[in-house]
C-alpha cells in the first residue's frame, strides 16, 4: 500500500481549487482583494500570500529543495498578477514533487527545523498531509472573505473536484 496516489490526487486538487479561488479573487478587483476583512492575515491578498509562504517554507524543509525564509505574515508578492503566476508555478512544483517521490521515501521520516528553531522528526506522509491541509484551511478563509465582498465564492470542496475528474 502506498500513499503516493492519494498525495498525487491532493496535489492535482490543489491546482484545481487554487485556480477557481484565484479566478474569483481576480474578478473582485484589487481594492476588494486588499480590503481588511478581519481574516487571520487581514485581506484576501495577504492570506493568499500567506498560503504561498507556507507552501514554500514547508517545501524547503524537504531534502534537495531550495531554501526559503520568510515570516509567515510577509507579503512577498504585492502584485496580484505576480502572485497568481507564482501560485500556478508552485502548484506545478507540488505535482512534480509528489510524482518524483518513491514509496520508500513516502514511508520514511523527515527531520526539519521550524521557524522558531525547533527541530522535529515526523513521517513524510504526515508532513505532506499537513501541507495540503494548511492550504485547505486558509483557502476556506479566502472563500469566506470572497463571500464577504459580495460575490458568490466558487465551490472548491474536494468532493466536487473528484466528481469532475471522474474519480
Amino acid at each position: 500500500m502506498t500513499d503516493k496516489p492519494y498525495f498525487a490526487t491532493l496535489a492535482a486538487y490543489n491546482c484545481w481549487a487554487n485556480g477557481k479561488l484565484y479566478a474569483a479573487a481576480e474578478a473582485l478587483g484589487d481594492a476588494a482583494r486588499r480590503a481588511d476583512r478581519q481574516g487571520f492575515f487581514g485581506s484576501i491578498h495577504n492570506t493568499l500570500n500567506h498560503i504561498m509562504v507556507g507552501d514554500r517554507l514547508w517545501l524547503s524543509r524537504f531534502p534537495g529543495q531550495p531554501a526559503y525564509r520568510y515570516r509567515l505574515d510577509e507579503v512577498p508578492y504585492p502584485d496580484f498578477d505576480a502572485l497568481k503566476a507564482a501560485r500556478v508555478a508552485q502548484d506545478q512544483t507540488f505535482v512534480d514533487f509528489i510524482a518524483a517521490m518513491t514509496p520508500e521515501y513516502l514511508a520514511g521520516d523527515l527531520s526539519y527545523t521550524n521557524t522558531r528553531g525547533e527541530t522535529f522528526t515526523m513521517p513524510v506522509r504526515l508532513v505532506l498531509g499537513h501541507v495540503f491541509n494548511h492550504q485547505t484551511h486558509h483557502r476556506g478563509q479566502v472563500h469566506h472573505m470572497i463571500g464577504m465582498a459580495g460575490t458568490e465564492p466558487p465551490s472548491i470542496d474536494l468532493i466536487y473536484y473528484l466528481r469532475e475528474v471522474g474519480a
